[in-house]
């Protein structure tokens, strides 16, 4: 070891003391690294002095910090259990390479470069790498412990801000700006779940829950609960995966990629882990509190419905509410509901226009096939495109009374995962409770139906005929009603039976209603009597329908009957009233019936006349 080797190292140990009085160690490693090893370079008249970290996946040591400019060497490879190695860097130039341990579990080395025609001392080589492994190591305790004291600070922050807030949102923001203050030069991403419906500009990517695909590291972060770690290969990358665990489930992954390939400490995995547990505790309280708001609007939105459900008496009017209800509580595009009746799918009006279309047959499928499978999760959140059409999500509810499934409610989206399971359970629930009320509403038109309807012809019956008339004349100018009457009822009863002869009374009926128009009514007068009216209608018409209908009679019943007409008819001008109309129909077919039978009289204003 010659003198001016010495005092150029001398001068590099007392420069090195001023400049740690002066060091700000609230900066990177890397970056103190750097300025030492600058010093050092200055002082002993280098060419280039780097440090090295080793990595053990890649069993080589890379660049870490540099003395000029930024470490754009290559990784050196391991040299066994050499301290000091002393290699040809090729030209004029030679390499000392000083091996040390930075920590416990940590290697690594310093590389001078110099010229051949300035070589060092083999045994102030040994010196330097004692004093740098001692100056590295102190430089890394002080940094760790102010990184450690920061980080921890970070930490307390952190966790004050975040319980103290219950939004979802606010939460995730905060993991995100943490680590960005913590570890500045990583990247990072949030990755959960398609449940997430969050705003703002967060890094966040979906985590794909799929069993056929094969488990990443990510996927066991979320199902072990615990810190998983993984290289990358291009470009070479360290990533950590720390789950956000509350006490009940796991709510995301955080994923953390380091600017370069080396295993993460474990004192860093240790401070994620903490960072990830907290958030998990925090995002798990905001999202019962939400989940609490939840079901306070759910029940407010059950309760509103079935408030207005009540005050709409009428199936369809029913239906169109509800609806318009779930379009704007769960955002669906198209909204079907479905009867079950006599081993048959009925749509009932008020659904959606393309559940009237064959277009929408795959998706009834799909629920159908789901239904009778036993499977109570008629929910997807990304169906199938080329097997269906433009809608994505489905859900459906089946609406059950007293344990019967009395139909099928069934809600379309386009956009994919526009539903959430919790919009699922939700539509089962107001589907549940809307049930009674339709249920309520079908039975009470069916009451109505029958108060207005003869149970043997289901034609209206006698009293129905009366309120549309007096309501015709009115509001109409003309109208006109004819009587029938089957001619000689009683004899078809003697000989074939009552049976045959309520069969009678039910083919004439069907003739009747076959033979008028849909704004006509037909109704049964009493007994073998049944009567039409015709509204808006001048005499001539009243009378070929009449003719028409008593040619039919005859021609398709079995046993053939034929029957006896009367027709009466009115116009605004007159100053009769129903009872009148009435009155002249009755005379008119009396003398039908007395003047030969198959016959058909007319009783205008004045005159009593045979067709």
């Amino acid at each position: 070891m010659n003198k001016e080797e010495m005092k150029r190292y001398e001068s590099f140990k007392q420069k090195f003391f001023h400049w740690f009085l002066a060091f700000q160690d609230d900066g990177p490693f890397s970056a103190a690294a750097g300025e030492l090893l600058a010093l050092l370079k200055e002082e002993l008249a280098l060419e280039q002095a780097v440090f090295y970290l080793y990595d053990p996946v890649r069993a080589a040591f890379y660049p870490e910090a540099a003395a000029v400019g930024t470490p754009d060497a290559g990784p050196i490879a391991a040299d066994g259990e050499r301290k000091v190695a002393v290699v040809d860097a090729g030209g004029p130039h030679m390499a000392a390479r000083l091996f040390f341990m930075l920590s416990d579990e940590t290697p690594a080395m310093v590389e001078l470069m110099y010229r051949k025609d300035g070589g060092f001392d083999e045994r102030l080589l040994w010196e330097i790498r004692t004093d740098l492994a001692r100056l590295f190591r102190k430089l890394s305790a002080v940094l760790q412990g102010e990184g450690e004291e920061k980080r921890y600070g970070q930490l307390h922050h952190f966790a004050a801000k975040i319980h103290s807030s219950m939004h979802i949102d606010v939460v995730l923001e905060e993991i995100i700006r943490t680590l960005q203050n913590v570890y500045p030069s990583f990247t990072y991403h949030l990755l959960l779940s398609h449940d997430n419906h969050l705003r703002g500009n967060l890094p966040i990517k979906t985590l794909v829950l799929d069993e056929r695909e094969k488990q990443t590291a990510a996927l066991r972060a979320f199902l072990t609960g615990q810190v998983q770690c993984e290289e990358m290969e291009a470009p070479p990358r360290s990533v950590l995966y720390a789950p956000i665990k509350g006490v009940q489930a796991v709510y995301g992954v955080i994923e953390i990629i380091a600017p370069y390939a080396a295993p993460f400490p474990k004192r860093e995995i240790h401070f994620i882990s903490l960072l990830a547990s907290t958030a998990g505790s925090a995002l798990e309280n905001a999202k019962l509190y939400e989940q609490s708001r939840r079901l306070v609007a759910d029940l407010q939105l059950i309760n509103d419905t079935m408030r207005q459900l009540n005050a709409r008496p009428r199936l369809h009017e029913a239906i169109e509410y509800m609806v318009s209800q779930i379009q704007q509580s769960f955002g669906a595009d198209e909204v079907g509901f479905f009867l079950f009746a006599d081993g048959k799918r009925e749509l009932l009006p008020g659904s959606t226009p393309f559940f009237f279309d064959h277009r929408s047959e795959p998706y009834i499928e799909w629920v159908e096939k789901r239904r009778q499978s036993g499977n109570d999760i008629l929910f997807a959140g990304d169906v199938c495109v080329s097997a269906f059409g433009s809608f994505r999500s489905i859900m459906a509810a089946p609406m059950q009374q007293n344990k019967e499934t009395k139909g099928l409610c069934i809600a379309l989206a386009s956009e994919p995962y526009r539903f959430t399971f919790e919009m699922f359970k939700l539509l089962e629930s107001l589907v549940q409770h809307s049930t009674l009320a339709f249920m309520n509403a079908m039975l009470r038109e069916e009451l109505e139906k029958m108060v207005v309807t003869d149970y043997l012809t289901k034609l209206h019956t006698r009293r129905y005929l009366d309120e549309v008339i007096q309501t015709s004349m009115g509001s109409d100018a003309s109208g006109a009603l004819i009587l029938f009457d089957i001619d000689n009822f009683k004899q078809i009863n003697d000989v074939y039976g009552h049976q045959t002869g309520d069969g009678v009374l039910v083919q004439v009926a069907e003739t009747v209603r076959a033979n008028i128009r849909d704004g006509d009514v037909a109704a049964r007068w009493g007994g073998e009597e049944l009567a039409v009216y015709l509204p808006k209608v001048p005499l001539s018409d009243a009378i070929s329908i009449a003719r028409r209908i008593t040619e039919k009679v005859r021609e398709q019943t079995i046993p053939t009957v034929t029957v006896s007409c009367g027709v009466s008819w009115w116009e605004r001008q007159g100053c009769e009233d129903a009872k009148q109309l009435f009155k002249r129909a009755d005379a008119a077919l009396y003398m039908a019936k007395e003047t030969g039978k198959n016959c058909i009289f007319v009783h205008d204003d004045c005159h009593l006349y045979k067709v």
